[in-house]
């Protein structure tokens, strides 16, 4: 797999680094895994009042720009 140059940048930033036997699809699989732990641990936080339940939207918010690469859709990821 050729990754297009932002993908690979956007991957590596989460520290997900390509094998050669990577496809689009594992390497989305590895992101969301990550995405989905941060979820977690925002909402744990939240729940043990390390974030103020008023200000929870903007941290998922945040997240969810962060993690803005899972919204590409997977033929976009690889180079033509």
């Amino acid at each position: 797999m050729r990754p297009r140059p932002d993908v690979a940048r956007a991957l590596a930033r989460h520290g997900i680094t390509l094998l050669p036997a990577d496809t689009p699809e594992t390497l989305r699989d590895r992101l969301n895994d990550l995405y989905l732990e941060a979820v977690r641990a925002i909402r744990e936080r939240q729940r043990t009042g390390g974030i103020p339940k008023a200000d929870y939207a903007r941290h998922v918010q945040a997240l969810r720009d962060e993690y803005a690469l899972l919204a590409l859709p997977l033929e976009l990821w690889e180079e033509p």
